[in-house]
C-alpha cells in the first residue's frame, strides 16, 4: 500500500527528484497517520501537510519549466491542478468521515500516488529530458 520512490520514477533532474521522494515519503506518512482510524485530526493535519509540500514542489517544477521556456507548460499546469482538485476531494472526504475510513485510503492510493506516478513517468520525465536537451544542443 505505500508508495515507493524507485528507478522508473528518477527523471534525472536532481532537484525534482528529490522533491518526489520528499513527495512520496508524506504520502507514506499520510498512509501511517491512516492506520489508526480513530485519528482524524491526525490524518487532516497529515493531508494539510501533503498539500502544502504538493503546492511547494509544484511551485519549483513551474518556475523550473518557465526558465527553460518549456513548451507544455500550459498542459503541466492543467495536470496539476487536478491533483489539487482531487486532494480538495480528499479534504471534503475526510471532513465527512469519522476518520480516515478504507475509501478514503483507496481514493488516495487512487488519485494520489497513481495520478503522481504516471504524472512523474510522463509529464515530468519530458521536462527534463527537455532541459536536458536544450542545455545540450549537440545531442538534438
Amino acid at each position: 500500500m505505500y508508495a515507493e520512490f524507485d528507478d522508473s520514477l528518477v527523471t534525472g533532474n536532481d532537484l525534482i527528484d528529490s522533491q518526489h521522494r520528499e513527495l512520496i515519503q508524506k504520502i507514506n506518512d499520510l498512509f501511517v497517520k491512516c492506520e489508526n482510524k480513530t485519528d482524524k485530526a491526525g490524518a487532516i493535519r497529515m493531508l494539510d501537510y501533503l498539500s502544502d509540500y504538493t503546492e511547494f514542489h509544484f511551485g519549483a517544477e513551474e518556475k523550473l519549466q518557465e526558465e527553460i521556456g518549456y513548451p507544455g507548460i500550459k498542459e503541466h499546469k492543467a495536470k496539476h491542478e487536478e491533483l489539487r482538485r482531487a486532494v480538495s476531494e480528499l479534504h471534503e472526504m475526510l471532513e465527512d468521515q469519522e476518520g480516515p475510513t478504507d475509501e478514503f485510503v483507496e481514493q488516495v492510493q487512487k488519485q494520489v500516488v497513481e495520478w503522481l506516478y504516471y504524472h512523474i513517468k510522463t509529464f515530468d520525465r519530458s521536462v527534463a529530458e527537455y532541459k536536458y536537451m536544450s542545455g545540450n544542443p549537440d545531442r538534438i
